[in-house]
């Protein structure tokens, strides 16, 4: 069961954009796709049909429900800030190792040849609790890394910062996807060809909102 780890080199860079399209993407190709967000700050229980998770489960052909987003996104917090933050703002603590053990126990179960598609929460060294990040929850899945930048202005470096950190930390870094970031960024296809020439090996996507993953983006990405 191949997990895939979705990680940013930000927060509000299109990671959720992007997770659902490779999930419609590897469903219309007939894989089998799971997925987990377990970790969700800017949560709002009052519009749950707006949130991260809710767009997950749309992406995976269901409908939204308290145990539907309990599944996906098991940690929950209203407040925008990093989750342990988030956490600490309800009076709560949130223990990164409970939430490996979820993952992997969740990975575990996963049918043969079935995706799992991990979200990390904000960017790759966002703080998991008071001593973990993302990266170190990818590290303990072993899984390879995908990650997502924008297309705005100092991309550039903070995408090579970001693929050099996930490689330092010797695991794979299955590509790049540039999820373009509208009106007032640098021209999509040019920031995609830069960071290309210094980002060797591994594919670099440039998607477009409003685009679907193709299948040769899949390809491309080793997923089908």
């Amino acid at each position: 069961m191949p997990t895939l780890f979705v990680a940013g080199t930000g927060t509000d860079v299109g990671k959720t954009y992007v997770t659902a399209s490779l999930i419609r993407g590897l469903r219309e190709a007939g894989m089998l796709t799971e997925a987990l967000k377990p970790v969700v700050s800017g949560f709002d229980p009052d519009a749950p049909e707006g949130s991260d998770p809710a767009v997950l489960l749309q992406a995976l052909g269901r409908d939204w429900s308290p145990g539907a987003l309990a599944e996906i996104a098991p940690w929950r917090f209203r407040a925008p800030l990093s989750p342990p933050l988030a956490a600490a703002r309800e009076g709560g603590c949130l223990s990164g190792e409970m939430v490996i053990a979820h993952c992997r126990d969740r990975a575990e179960r996963m049918p043969d040849e079935a995706w799992l598609l991990v979200e990390s929460a904000g960017g790759v060294m966002s703080p998991l609790d008071d001593t973990l990040t993302m990266l170190d929850l990818a590290a303990a899945l072993e899984a390879p890394v995908l990650l997502v930048a924008g297309s705005y202005l100092g991309t550039i470096s903070h995408t090579l910062t970001a693929a050099a950190v996930i490689k330092s930390a010797g695991l794979a870094l299955a590509g790049v996807v540039m999820s373009d970031s509208g009106a007032g960024a640098p021209p999509l296809e040019e920031t995609v060809a830069a960071v290309s020439e210094r980002l060797r090996p591994g594919p670099v996507i440039g998607l477009r909102r409003g685009c679907a993953v193709s299948a040769v983006m899949l390809a491309g990405l080793g997923m089908i």
